[in-house]
């Protein structure tokens, strides 16, 4: 069975805990499942291009049909011509939504959890808190974790410690309610207050 970190208040390691069996029922295609229906949705869905009907001009045709010796045109708005329309182009009406219910959802963030508890890398304190505010201290709390990047998950996300780790590129903070599956997998370590945590093992 797969265990967290977990942390004192010196965010040091003082034991471990147990995850729970359901942990280890999820699937993996549910995260796969999730994962692609997020970034589905994070698409801008801007790029359009106009069509030989609706770019401007080409009322008139260039030139007589027979005599010139050239090939005949009956538009210069064509999508052989430069400053033509553009045939089979994208358009932005187009729905990239991909449909994933709150059970696989849940089922892709407990997957997340599980792989990084296998890796060493779920982490569970009491509190995460930088009440000084500043970037140097919340780079001293992700320094001393000795990971690439982590993913901190608060209960409440207060104003201090939003400011600390908002600068920093390798820690992104979180309130509970904001956590899943994509963010979750996104990170090299999550580190989770225990609050949160209970509250997410004790969700059907």
């Amino acid at each position: 069975m797969s265990k967290a970190v977990v942390l004192d208040s010196k965010f040091e390691k003082s034991g471990e805990l147990e995850l729970p069996a359901s942990f280890g029922e999820a699937n993996p295609h549910n995260l796969y499942l999730y994962v692609k229906s997020y970034q589905a949705a994070l698409r801008a869905n801007t790029a359009v291009t106009k069509t030989r009907a609706e770019v401007s001009g080409g009322g008139k045709k260039p030139w007589a049909q027979k005599g010139r010796g050239g090939a005949r045109a009956g538009s210069n708005r064509s999508p052989i011509w430069v400053g033509g329309g553009v045939a089979h182009g994208p358009k932005n009406n187009r729905n990239y939504f991909q449909k994933v219910n709150k059970k696989q959802k849940r089922l892709a963030l407990i997957c997340a959890l599980n792989e990084k508890a296998e890796a060493g890398k779920l982490m569970i304190v009491d509190s995460v808190s930088i009440e000084s505010g500043k970037t140097k201290d919340a780079a001293a709390f992700v320094n001393a974790l000795n990971v690439r990047d982590v993913l901190v998950v608060k209960d409440l996300v207060d104003e201090k410690s939003f400011y600390a780790f908002r600068n920093l590129s390798n820690a992104y903070l979180v309130e509970g309610n904001e956590l899943n599956g994509y963010t979750a997998a996104a990170f090299e370590a999550v580190v989770i207050e225990k609050s949160v945590f209970e509250t997410l093992t004790k969700e059907g």
